[in-house]
């Protein structure tokens, strides 16, 4: 045979094996990864976090927020909106991690925007092929390690360009070399183009032009992982997702340049095994295309920020809707919510078997109100923890479309919060004035005329008894608007006698059982009547006598309001 033909044949062979091998290697990738998937939908998340994984999560929604209402800081950490966050994460991809965090703090306010989002997250509940065909495209976008997957790209906008008059320069020597003195002078050639090389790969290694193009490799990296899937992404033709493709579509046609000269400076995003890809790194070593190729891909990518956005924006809205549906899942009980029409008369809020997905054995409630409400009871029985568990769900319900709960009825509603403060020490504020500032807040919001939920646990707690009593029932009288539903908790029993027919009253309580307290956790009607507080004092062993006259003064104060002196 002959020899040529032998070296021919040989190396197709070789080439052959190698795509088999790649092929191979992909769709066990693929088996390992659904098989993945389909473990974790609709169980609880296996996602790690690190400490600062939820703040760099946080930055692609402060891209966004823009001037229209979102959940605030302040409400979001007195919900433990993180903890809410990071049990509906079940993304795959950074994009989706972004888009669902934004989506949980930039509530909707119009039914056909709700009724759209809906359609899409029960779409994917429906399908269960097509929602796991389209994650292992989302799968090819990935996660990025430096947190928000925004940051991450969009600081392509202000990388520095390298100097390449050196690179070219030793380019062209080794091109001439090759091309001229090597065929004329082999010998000679090659040992000029070992040194040659020696010298590059001394300045590749060396120099800091590797080193700054090396810190952007991520960026670079991410944007075609997103190019790459949204490749994929095109033969999806399912008409539910049209408009996120659309959106895909057009975003990735800004970047149709990049990956050709991309392929030199990184290999992620295309589909190179391990052995080109190590050809690839001795060919930039040598070579410096690497540098050479960066400036060009700069001017591909700057500028483009929108377009970044754009495909971000509809990759992570798949991803987040499919987080969603796998969160729905693992509910015992959910509902889609209701929005009421607001009629400009008293704002009303009705919810059924409401119940925290947070506690693992919770105890569910029901609940209808118009207008202001009181919650009073003691410590630990339930009053803070009823409060927060209606502003999520009233945020849940106009974010993720999806309630805790039997039934959810009520007007498209703005909710702000003020609960779990603390001092500033950063600051140097005291308790009582972040307090103050906090619910000024939320009065400047009150009188815009829009519906507005508010809750405010232990009013004015930190500062003296009469001010408190007198400020806090002042400060609630003010938030009893028609287009506000507000809701307080408080130990002050006073309150619920100086906002009698103005705010309605609703209480938790306990029961001391033997040695034990016991709480239901069920919300009633009134204000709250037990003295448990005392009856503690006597289980505990205090003076009989002490016991006795607490008791006398407590109810001595509640007939005649007047506290007697001693």
């Amino acid at each position: 045979m002959n020899p040529y033909m032998t070296v021919i044949m040989v190396t197709a062979g070789l080439i052959l094996l190698f795509i088999i091998w790649i092929i191979h290697e992909e769709r066990k990738r693929k088996k390992i990864l659904l098989k993945k998937i389909r473990r974790i939908y609709g169980k609880p998340s296996e996602r790690q976090y690190e400490p600062g994984d939820i703040e760099n999560i946080s930055h692609y929604f402060r891209r966004k927020c823009g001037e229209g209402f979102y959940i605030d800081d302040i409400t979001w950490n007195d919900l433990d909106m993180d903890h809410v966050y990071r049990m509906v994460n079940q993304t795959i991809s950074s994009p989706g991690e972004d888009v669902l965090y934004a989506m949980m703090r930039m509530p909707l306010f119009s039914q056909e925007e709700i009724n759209e989002r809906d359609k899409l997250i029960r779409f994917f509940s429906a399908h269960t092929e097509k929602r796991e065909q389209m994650q292992l495209l989302l799968s090819k976008v990935g996660k990025t390690r430096l947190g928000s997957l925004s940051d991450t790209v969009l600081v392509l906008n202000e990388s520095p360009k390298v100097s390449s008059g050196i690179h070219i320069l030793m380019l062209v020597l080794i091109l001439g070399c090759l091309g001229i003195v090597l065929p004329l002078r082999p010998l000679l050639g090659f040992f000029v183009l070992m040194l040659l090389c020696i010298a590059n790969i001394i300045i590749y290694y060396a120099g800091k032009d590797r080193k700054l193009v090396e810190a952007y490799l991520d960026c670079y990296a991410h944007l075609l992982g997103m190019l790459s899937a949204a490749d994929d992404m095109e033969t999806v033709k399912w008409p539910e997702i049209a408009k996120q493709m659309n959106g895909i579509c057009e975003g990735k046609a800004a970047f149709a340049g990049l990956r050709r000269k991309a392929v030199f400076l990184t290999g992620n995003g295309s589909d190179l095994g391990d052995i080109l890809q190590s050809l690839l790194d001795y060919i930039r070593m040598v070579t410096h295309v690497d540098i050479l190729v960066y400036n060009r891909l700069l001017r591909e990518v700057q500028g483009k920020s929108d377009k970044i956005m754009q495909l971000l924006d509809n990759i992570g809205e798949l991803d987040a809707a499919i987080s969603i549906a796998s969160f729905r899942e693992l509910l015992a009980l959910q509902c889609k919510p209701e929005f009421l029409p607001y009629d400009g008369k008293n704002v009303t809020l009705e919810a059924e078997d409401l119940y925290h997905p947070l506690l693992e054995q919770a105890v569910a409630n029901c609940i209808k109100v118009s207008g202001g409400t009181l919650v009073t009871g003691s410590n630990a029985s339930g009053k803070s923890t009823f409060l927060k568990n209606v502003a999520m769900n009233s945020i849940l319900a106009q974010t993720i479309c999806t309630c805790t709960c039997a039934r959810y009825r009520a007007p498209f509603l703005k909710v702000m919060t003020s609960m779990a403060l603390r001092d500033d020490l950063s600051g140097g504020e005291s308790y009582f004035i972040v307090e103050i500032k906090s619910l000024k807040r939320i009065l400047d919001e009150s009188r815009k005329e829009q519906p507005l939920l508010c809750i405010i646990d232990e009013v004015l707690r930190g500062t003296n008894t009469i001010e408190r009593i007198a400020a806090s029932s002042r400060i609630l009288m003010e938030l009893s608007r028609k287009w506000v539903l507000p809701f307080a908790a408080t130990h002050d029993i006073e309150l619920s006698y100086i906002l009698e027919g103005i705010y309605a009253n609703y209480h938790f309580e306990e029961e001391v059982q033997e040695d034990e307290v016991v709480f239901s956790y069920i919300l009633k009607h009134g204000r709250a009547s037990s003295r448990n507080a005392i009856r503690l004092l006597q289980m505990l062993g205090y003076d009989e006598g002490l016991v006795k006259s607490a008791r006398e003064a407590a109810e001595n104060f509640e007939r005649t309001g007047v506290w007697e002196k001693q």
